[in-house]
Formats: structure tokens, C-alpha cells, sequence
């Protein structure tokens, strides 16, 4: 029996998901796919049916729509429909909370945590970014710049604004990776790490009611809004998300974005040359293209956090009926033509860069500004300070956590 030609080159076609392929014939596969349809209906290995949007446009569209929402998650009604099985504890956090709930927690958090208040945490940033590397040069030898650097920078920062220790590190890089494994876990152990994390959590909150700092918990503690106050229940949610969820992800773009300038010659001296006027489109262009700069192959197949549909709705001239579930898919949202020029390139000088890493309209990720602060100054400090960095080994990734956290990057200069 003869083999079709879809069977012997698995880059051909417009099949979703599909299995790893090399960066170029990957981003071409999505870009065909896109070319043919806005989304495509997956049945998930967790949960059943749900569409995942590839179109850029598309995917704002459902972002910014009310008619989409995420209570049947939140409260049990329906399994997340998931490549992987969704922590339970994310359910209960602003993630899966709808308008107007969603609206006056978001308020509250974001004049605790506004671009104002993370713009007057660049210069400590700045100044620990430095002592880190100082820390880096007098060991000598190969490091792992994940434990030394990009781990280290986002764990002391998010420490500092929420007011706990960071000398509690390794507690929280403990509770991160148990409480969102997708695996190697028992239900125990998760339900354990999750214990003492509340409980360290509630006692925290409870000293800032009585004795408040310049801190975020502070800030919510006492957080009003029309005679309102957030309660334990709301604020335990939101440093739960915070923690586990806020130095994994900006530890992996810190780097990715190192990794990428590494690979990429032209981009590095052109980095080189300007790296605080290149910092704000060199993290940009990470968030976008980072990952595919990794020298690892490319799937397609990943999303964001799904909602489901409330009325029947026609997105890009797809029916989607009420009751559905849908996924964007921000790697593809990230390489659609009809919005990134050339988006197989690295390209830091980018200006233009709709990509959705960090989400999109009232879903936007709250610590956005914190994490674009965090990545902008740890790679142009890196690279001013040590500007003959280069890899000295391949990146390890631990595929076990939701997150998929990068664990270990060798480097030396």
C-alpha cells in the first residue's frame, strides 16, 4: 500500500494538532492552517470538544467578548477542556471569574500592583539584577543561569511587592512546582503543598490588617471600593496566582530571551549596541518568538485558559454554538501573516507586536507589568555586564508542571 503524501511529510497539510517539527516548517503548517480556517474543534485529552483560535484578529475578538466566559470551570459545572489536567486551585482564582466579579476584584488589584508602583521598583530591580551578576563573575566557571539569575530576579521582586521574605525562595519554587504539576504528583502531596501555601498566606494577611506596609498585601488588605473590602477568601486567590504562576513564567521569559540573543548573532550585536533603548521591543519580540528561538522543535498545539460560549456566536465566520468551549492558541496568534510581518523572524526592534502571550482585553494578565519590567532589565543588565556570555550547554525543561518551567541553562563568557 502506497503512503499518502500527508503520511510521509508530516509538515504537509492543515491537520491540529500536530506533532513536533522543525521552527520553520512548523510556523509554515500554522500559517496554512490559518489560511484555511479561523479555529479548529479539538477533542482534548481532559475535558472533550473545544475549538482553538489560530487567527490573531479572531482571537482579540473572543478575548474582548463578554459572551464568553469561564463560571461553568469555576464552579465545577464543566472540566476544563485541557491538553493537560488543569490544577483545581487555578478554578478558583481571578482567572476563571467573569464581569462583574471579575471587574471590581481587577480594580482593586491593579492600584496595588499599577505600571506607577512597578516603575518605582526598576531601580532595586536594576540594582539586584547587578548583584546577582556580580554574585555569577566571582564563582567563574559554567553557571546555571536559571538558578543564579533569571529565577532569582522575579522571586526577590515579587517578594518585595508582596511583602514576604525572599528568603523564603525555596518555599515558594517548592509550592509553584507542586501545586501546578500535571504530573509525578500525588493528590496529597498537592493537597499539602497547597495547605501550608494558604496557611502561610492567611497569616501574612492577617499581620498586614493589623500592622499594614508599602506592600501589595497591605494594599489589598485594605483595598475599598464603595464601602467594600476585599475579604481572605479574595485576596488568598489572588497571592496564590501571584506566587505560583508570577516567577515560573518571567523566569522562563528572562531565559528564553537570553537564549534567543545567544542563537541569533545579528540580533545580539544589535543588542549590544543599544541594550536599554532595545530592552522594551527585545522583551516584546521574547514574548512573541522566544520560545521558537530555543533550538528545539515546534508543535502545534497549546492555548490559553478556554471560556465557554453563552449564546450562539459566528467568530470569523465560524459558528460557534452556545455551550462550546474555546481556546485561543497564542503561538499561533503570534505567527498569523495578517498580523506580523516576516513572523518566522527574531526580530527586537519589532515596533508593531500584537502577539497574546500575556492575554488580551479584561483577561490581560495583572502582572504584566511587573513581568515586562522583570524581563526588560534582566536581559539589558546581562548582556551590559557580561556582553561575551554564550552557552555552554543545552536548556533542560521540566515537562511535569504547567508552567514547563526551564530549570537549567549553562553559560559562561
Amino acid at each position: 500500500m502506497t503512503e499518502s503524501p500527508l503520511t510521509q511529510n508530516p509538515a504537509a497539510g492543515t491537520d491540529y494538532p500536530f506533532g513536533p517539527l522543525p521552527v520553520p516548517e512548523a510556523i509554515e503548517k500554522m500559517q496554512r492552517i490559518m489560511a484555511d480556517r479561523p479555529m479548529t474543534k479539538v477533542t482534548m485529552p481532559i475535558g472533550g470538544d473545544c475549538w482553538v483560535v489560530h487567527r490573531n484578529q479572531a482571537a482579540r475578538d473572543i478575548l474582548s467578548d463578554p459572551r464568553f466566559v469561564r463560571a461553568p470551570f469555576r464552579t465545577g459545572e464543566r472540566v476544563v477542556p485541557y491538553f493537560v489536567q488543569f490544577p483545581d486551585f487555578l478554578r478558583t482564582t481571578i482567572q476563571f471569574e467573569d464581569p462583574p466579579q471579575h471587574t471590581r476584584l481587577r480594580r482593586l488589584v491593579q492600584k496595588a500592583i499599577s505600571p506607577r508602583r512597578v516603575g518605582e521598583m526598576r531601580a532595586s530591580a536594576v540594582a539586584f539584577a547587578n548583584q546577582l551578576i556580580d554574585q555569577m563573575i566571582a564563582r567563574g566557571g559554567i553557571r546555571n543561569l536559571v538558578a543564579e539569575y533569571s529565577i532569582a530576579l522575579p522571586i526577590e521582586m515579587l517578594s518585595n511587592l508582596l511583602g514576604v521574605p525572599s528568603s523564603d525562595r525555596a518555599k515558594f519554587e517548592r509550592w509553584s512546582s507542586a501545586t501546578l504539576a500535571t504530573s509525578g504528583m500525588t493528590e496529597e502531596q498537592v493537597a499539602s503543598a497547597m495547605g501550608e501555601l494558604a496557611a502561610y498566606m492567611a497569616a501574612l494577611i492577617a499581620e498586614r490588617r493589623a500592622e499594614p506596609r508599602d506592600d501589595l498585601l497591605s494594599s489589598l488588605a485594605h483595598a475599598r471600593e464603595k464601602d467594600e473590602t476585599l475579604t481572605d477568601a479574595e485576596i488568598l486567590p489572588i497571592a496564590f496566582i501571584l506566587i505560583v504562576g508570577g516567577f515560573d513564567n518571567t523566569s522562563n521569559f528572562i531565559t528564553t530571551g537570553v537564549t534567543a540573543l545567544l542563537r541569533n548573532d545579528d540580533q545580539r550585536a544589535l543588542f549590544l549596541a543599544d541594550p536599554d533603548g532595545l530592552a522594551a521591543t527585545a522583551a516584546e519580540e521574547t514574548l512573541r518568538h522566544g520560545g521558537q528561538e530555543m533550538g528545539l522543535p515546534m508543535a502545534g498545539g497549546g492555548a490559553l485558559v478556554p471560556f465557554v460560549a453563552t449564546e450562539d456566536l459566528v467568530i470569523d465566520g465560524q459558528p460557534v454554538a452556545a455551550g462550546e468551549a474555546v481556546a485561543v492558541d497564542p503561538a499561533s496568534a503570534a505567527h498569523d501573516p495578517e498580523a506580523v510581518p516576516d513572523a518566522g523572524r527574531f526580530d527586537i526592534a519589532r515596533a508593531d507586536n500584537p502577539h497574546l502571550t500575556l492575554s488580551y482585553g479584561i483577561h490581560h494578565c495583572l502582572g504584566a507589568p511587573l513581568a515586562r519590567m522583570e524581563l526588560q532589565v534582566g536581559m539589558a543588565e546581562l548582556f551590559k555586564r557580561l556582553p561575551g556570555i554564550r552557552l555552554a550547554g543545552e536548556p533542560v525543561i521540566r515537562h511535569d508542571v504547567l508552567t514547563r518551567p526551564i530549570t537549567d541553562l549553562p553559560v559562561t563568557w
